[in-house]
């Protein structure tokens, strides 16, 4: 399977942080690194791109990333308030002014009624300024699902981004 990256999307994205001197991190769970590997892609991104945590178990998002063990329990670490728990608190861990994160299945299993989705959230500033379930076809293969999630929250990040711009336009 080829792994193609949308240049168009990582070029923005770095062109958005190289003119706004801001800065982002990323806290994983499905995804399992690919949001990291394809910020790496990008020109420059040692300027912006602060780093991540790929927090794969329950014991990880909790001692880590500050998610609820009981909610956490509940929920197989599965929920938009972790996704959003998880993006503001990875900013907080590596100081920077945006954070992502997203948590969910890749393959079908027991604990997700056998379909495929995730959350996600983005953190601006120490606030949640998007959060969204992300559902895919079942039958999908679980590569292609983290690359699915990967694209999309990177097309999503790229319309916040948009909007912060605009209020900043505004602003001046």
């Amino acid at each position: 399977m080829m792994m193609n990256l949308r240049n168009d999307l990582l070029e923005f994205t770095g062109n958005y942080f190289q003119t706004t001197k801001e800065t982002i991190a990323i806290a994983e769970s499905v995804t399992a690194g690919f949001l990291q590997f394809s910020f790496s892609q990008i020109k420059d991104a040692s300027t912006f791109f602060k780093g991540g945590i790929t927090a794969y178990t329950l014991e990880e998002k909790v001692r880590f990333l500050k998610v609820d063990r009981k909610e956490a329990e509940e929920n197989d670490c599965v929920s938009q308030n972790i996704a959003d728990t998880m993006a503001l608190n990875v900013t907080d861990l590596f100081h920077t002014d945006w954070g992502i994160a997203i948590t969910g299945y890749a393959t079908p299993v027991e604990e997700s009624e056998h379909r495929l989705f995730a959350y996600f959230s983005f953190v601006y500033k120490n606030k949640t300024v998007f959060s969204h379930k992300m559902n895919l076809n079942s039958r999908k293969e679980a590569m292609n699902a983290q690359i699915c999630y990967s694209e999309f929250i990177l097309e999503c990040l790229k319309v916040e981004m948009e909007k912060q711009l605009t209020m900043k336009e505004k602003e001046n």
